[in-house]
């Protein structure tokens, strides 16, 4: 056993010593020498060339101030300057890790890290790897002077933004070369080092929508920011009076200069490249390959449309939007655009924003503003498709016990309806509140029984019909319906809340099209995808497959896109008309008038349209919807005004050689729900004619609810028990034309007045 053991030691030693021979030491001046990515139109022309160009330039040690490299040694490697080169603990980690099929790990020390830079030529996470890693690693540190190591390790690191080195990354964070960098931004440089994608205050929401927003970048960066500057101090590199110096967080550049990426390139390229990497199973194509380039992708995305959409919005907001003019009426003005092909998916255009090198986050594929009415479909698909409850049975009969429902359904439309729940028991929040549910200006339909079918309530946007509609059917299957559809349950507000039936949620405009896409398509769920074939040097490397899945019957999704057809013939979307041509459609406006939406679609083409304000300059600490009153010289924007006049305009031009197709016939569907008329009441004088809007406002906690007196009560289905009692803390009586979202609680003290979840992009869960 002995004799085995000494051979086996020895025969290690041997390897070693003929691996350790074999190893060189790692040429600073050929790493990161990454190729372009070509990107293409989907006619196959030239987009741009862009992703994997040299943004590095390399600069003598001599030339990279002593700020960073203490910065960096006080982060990583406090005792850099000492050691050998190899954390022989942080080793083993990984190799367990490995082992036992569990997530790589990067080297530990700077030299194990320069030498993971510097292997650009295989990037495979193997133990054969670590092992090369390992001994260049001890190579490296035993023959490397330091200050060789540490140049080595600035000038090959990726500080995100396409820049590799400290030179690069001194021109993309703060214009400047890297020799003039203080103490402050090397520090912060020294934290963009741990993973731009989550410390670079710009956000990587392309790549994480949830975890990488600019909010919570900037957050993340300034705490490690913070925390190097006084590990600095504790390690003796930082006199303490110079710390109290930089009390405010560094001033960061706009993150984007490449002249290629303006106008909307830069977010049509943001999309494929987050489409890649974050389905990089299917695609095999990792953020680190992506990096290294020399990948020719084609995308979806058609050069005239894309064209044609920026011109749409741009027309609107010349005319109308005049920031000079209403400073405080007309600044911060933002519009989103997506526009997706039914039949497939394939997201063909997209308006991300003015400019993507002056404005980063891509308005159509993450806003956080909330959709307000144009949720309304998938409320009367979930009534079509699973049916109203049983309001006579217990609550499990009553889950089982359902019946589905025609859009000849009828409906309260009255204005401060007190809303039930599906068994007639009123609607009470977890404060034992009642919601009295409004209508935009506050009015009342069809007095004085009030009934209105599904279809009538759908064109004027009737809001307090299809949120006890949503009630009736229950709002986890409304929530369900919009996720069929191929909304992001990310992007998906609490459905705890009545007012969850009229848009509380925030999906992207891209999401919008798609899932309207699915009625277009009779049911059929296509998830919007942005890249068609990705091929290199040795062929192909991915190709996208077109499956889809049967998401409503085709019952339902005919009879959604008919009831949609007439709020574009004679309904709130009268300005969305295509002349010849059918279009079936919905308009949104949102409680505080913070947001409008325009989706609608025609047999061969899906379009979302959002308008909302926000000063979203990475640089600002709270970025907030701000109210769009007299926006544009209106006194409230609707869905119905710039929203559809960009839709009209932009589909107009897209469709004009295409032919003309109708939407199929819808057969008939369920029953017709409450078909008894309601008896007669005589409203009051505030529900006979609308008041003057006013803002509404979130109900005090402390405020008790009154109790019904016994006259008061309500039976079942009784539409027009809903005069008095029940605290006046329901709806809105400040939306557009085609009502708006409810001013409900929600889990969020502050619902519809932030940026939102963040949640609501392309690529921010399960199914991008």
């Amino acid at each position: 056993m002995t004799g085995l053991f000494i051979g086996f030691f020895g025969s290690l030693v041997a390897v070693a010593g003929v691996a350790y021979a074999l190893v060189g030491v790692p040429d600073v001046a050929k790493t990161a020498e990454a190729q372009n990515n070509v990107y293409y139109w989907s006619d196959g022309t030239q987009m741009v060339a862009t992703g994997g160009e040299t943004n590095r330039q390399i600069i003598p040690y001599e030339k990279i101030p002593k700020e960073m490299r203490f910065a960096v040694m006080s982060a990583e490697n406090k005792t850099f300057e000492n050691d050998s080169g190899v954390d022989p603990m942080g080793i083993a980690r990984a190799f367990v890790n490995m082992a036992k099929g569990g997530q790589t790990q990067g080297g530990s020390t700077i030299t194990q890290q320069y030498v993971k830079n510097a292997m650009l030529d295989d990037q495979s996470q193997t133990i054969s790897r670590k092992f090369k890693e390992l001994f260049v690693s001890i190579k490296v540190g035993a023959q490397e002077p330091k200050e060789k190591i540490m140049a080595g390790y600035l000038n090959s690191a990726y500080y995100g933004r396409n820049a590799y080195g400290i030179q690069a990354a001194a021109h993309a964070y703060f214009d400047k070369d890297a020799e003039e960098l203080n103490e402050s931004e090397c520090a912060f440089l020294a934290a963009v080092l741990k993973g731009a994608t989550y410390y670079d205050p710009a956000g990587a929401e392309s790549i994480d929508p949830v975890g990488a927003t600019p909010e919570a970048n900037r957050k993340r960066a300034k705490a490690r920011w913070r925390w190097i500057l006084q590990e600095e101090v504790n390690d003796g590199r930082l006199p303490a009076s110079v710390l109290q110096k930089y009390k405010t967080f560094p001033k960061i550049q706009n993150p984007r200069s490449n002249a290629q990426l303006s106008g909307q390139v830069g977010y049509l390229v943001d999309l494929a490249k987050a489409y890649l990497i974050n389905n990089s199973d299917k695609t095999e194509i990792t953020a680190n390959k992506l990096q290294q380039g020399g990948y020719e992708i084609h995308t979806t995305f058609d050069k005239n449309m894309v064209k044609d959409l920026e011109k749409a919005v741009k027309d609107v907001r010349k005319k109308n939007i005049k920031p000079k003019l209403r400073p405080d009426k007309d600044k911060y003005v933002q519009f989103g655009g997506a526009s997706v092909d039914p039949d497939t998916g394939a997201i063909k255009a997209i308006y991300g924003g003015e400019d993507a090198t002056k404005h980063f986050t891509n308005n159509a594929d993450q806003t956080g503003a909330q959709v307000g009415s144009t949720f309304k479909p998938f409320v009367l698909a979930a009534a079509m498709s699973w049916g109203v409850r049983n309001p006579d049975g217990d609550s499990e009969q009553a889950q089982d016990e359902r019946t589905i429902a025609s859009p000849k359904s009828l409906y309260s439309g009255q204005n401060k309806l007190k809303i039930k729940e599906y068994d007639g028991s009123v609607w009470t929040d977890k404060d034992g509140k009642e919601w009295l549910q409004r209508n935009d200006g506050n009015e009342s339909y069809n007095p004085p029984s009030y009934n209105i079918d599904l279809r009538e309530a759908m064109r004027v946007s009737a809001n307090s019909a299809y949120v006890q509609l949503g009630m009736d059917v229950g709002l986890d299957k409304v929530r369900e319906a919009a996720m069929e559809a191929g909304l992001l349950k990310t992007s998906l507000a609490s459905a705890s809340f009545p007012s969850f039936s009229i848009g509380t949620s925030d999906p992207s405009a891209i999401r919008m099209a798609g899932a309207y896409g699915t009625f277009a398509d009779s049911g059929k769920q296509h998830d919007p995808y942005s890249v068609d074939k990705v091929t290199n040097e040795d062929g192909t490397v991915y190709q996208h497959e077109n499956k889809s899945k049967q998401a409503f019957r085709s019952a339902v999704a005919d009879n959604v896109t008919d009831v949609l057809k007439t709020v574009v013939d004679k309904g709130t979307g009268t300005a969305a008309q295509l002349p010849g041509r059918p279009v079936a459609g919905k308009t949104g406006t949102t409680d505080g008038n913070k947001s409008a939406w325009f989706v609608g679609y025609t047999p061969q083409l899906s379009t979302a349209i959002t308008m909302y304000r926000m000063d979203d300059n990475e640089s600002s600490k709270k970025r907030e919807f701000l109210e769009m009153y007299g926006t544009g010289g209106q006194e409230k924007i609707h869905g119905a005004s710039f929203p559809a006049e960009i839709w009209h305009d932009y589909m107009a031009e897209a469709l004009k050689d295409e032919p003309v197709k109708n939407f199929p016939t819808p057969e008939d569907i369920g029953e017709v729900v409450n078909d008894v008329p309601s008896p007669s009441a005589t409203p009051s004088a505030t529900e006979s004619r609308p008041e003057s809007p006013t803002p509404s406002a979130t109900p005090s906690k402390s405020s008790p609810s009154p109790t019904p007196s016994e006259s008061q009560s309500c039976g079942k289905w009784d539409w027009n028990c809903n005069n008095n009692g029940g605290t006046d803390n329901g709806g809105t009586d400040v939306g557009g034309t085609d009502g708006g979202v409810t001013s409900s609680p929600t889990e969020s003290s502050d619902t519809g007045n932030t940026r939102g979840n963040g949640n609501g992009g392309l690529f921010g869960g399960p199914g991008g």
